[in-house]
């Protein structure tokens, strides 16, 4: 799961065009009064933001070719684990391509529908280069961050029906996800490892290294033991704090949704 580049040189005259730093101007209320709140204005917020959030979910369902790989990866899949756990696994990884298309669509960033390739995952292929390494990572971490936001409501609606089904789908997609965050070359986790200093691969490595220590995961020491080889490459001497935070809260939160029991299947 994730997303290649193909660009061309237009990318570099593109930058400024599409760079997030657009201003806007304030202007300045004609009264200083403060409007009454409104309960019915805090439950329509609530609903609007709640149908932004699935609005790109439902596009990109519109996308022949993303429907046609999602039903074809489906069906490998339904063949090794039964029609459910593949609805489920199918879904999931397409709500984390849906959140590398989200932020390269807040960027500017031109780029195809999610591909899925079956028994490998699925990706999003760029027509253009993110203009720095804080891009970069901003679109990196935004398909785990999405899969994140997955794997908790699939695992709260497990553990409030019981449902092994839905479990076992949260313990898969987040185990999905926490690989993604591995901190090699063009995975999502390299690329959010690119944009943090020293100091912040550091405070990642000791966070992996609780994360190990509190759930035994296998993935995670290796996850630990990658972070601690980067500590020795070049690292910018002024990092994203904010990939650092996010970075080390994917760690944590993906981390411990492995140790979710899921009847049937051994830990």
């Amino acid at each position: 799961m994730g997303y290649s580049e193909d660009a061309g040189k237009q990318a570099q005259k593109e930058a400024p065009l599409r760079h997030g730093g657009e201003v806007q101007r304030r202007h300045p209320s004609s009264s200083n009064t403060r409007p009454a709140r409104c309960p019915r204005c805090g439950l329509k917020g609530l609903a609007l933001l709640a149908l932004s959030a699935a609005k790109p979910l439902v596009l990109g369902l519109t996308k022949l070719p993303t429907l046609l790989s999602m039903l074809v990866a489906m069906g490998v899949c339904w063949t090794a684990y039964g029609w459910s756990f593949a609805v489920g696994l199918i879904a999931a990884i397409y709500v984390h391509e849906i959140g590398h298309v989200v932020a390269l669509r807040r960027l500017g960033i031109a780029a195809t529908s999610p591909m899925f390739v079956p028994g490998f995952g699925a990706f999003v292929r760029l027509r253009q280069y993110p203009a720095d390494a804080r891009e970069d990572a901003r679109v990196g971490l935004a398909g785990p961050r999405y899969g994140c936001v997955a794997s908790l409501a699939a695992a709260g609606l497990g553990l409030v029906l019981a449902s092994p089904f839905l479990l076992a789908i949260a313990r898969a997609s987040a185990w999905l996800n926490l690989f993604n965050l591995l901190p090699l070359g063009s995975l999502d986790g390299g690329r959010g490892f690119r944009a943090l200093d020293r100091r912040s691969r550091v405070l990642a490595l000791a966070v992996l290294v609780v994360a190990w220590a509190l759930t035994k995961e296998s993935l995670v020491a290796i996850l630990a033991i990658v972070a601690l080889l980067r500590l020795a490459g070049a690292a910018p001497a002024q990092g994203d704090r904010r990939a650092a935070v996010e970075y080390t809260a994917l760690i944590a939160v993906l981390s411990a949704l492995t140790l979710l029991q899921v009847p049937g299947l051994p830990r």
